[in-house]
């Protein structure tokens, strides 16, 4: 996914928790495109955070051997 393709929203983890993705920004000293998003599930901390698009986009392989995507993107609502 480019930064074209990106789109706001809610994203499932692999591992099941839920993200807003709430758009795209531009890491100060590297230049890289970062995913600025919060958590949708209760944990101590601060719940804004950023991620590398290019991590955001990976595949991740899981423990079952499954390859799937690290974010999977699942519309514009809240499950």
């Amino acid at each position: 996914m480019s930064e074209r393709d990106f789109r706001p929203g809610v994203y499932r983890h692999y591992k099941g928790h839920f993200y807003l993705a709430l758009g795209l920004a531009r890491e100060d000293e590297t230049d890289e495109t970062v995913v600025v998003y919060t958590r949708l599930y209760p944990r101590e901390g601060l719940p804004m955070s950023t991620r590398r698009l290019a991590v955001w986009n990976e595949a991740v392989t899981t423990a079952d051997g499954h390859c799937r995507p690290r974010f999977e993107y699942c519309g514009q609502q809240t499950p």
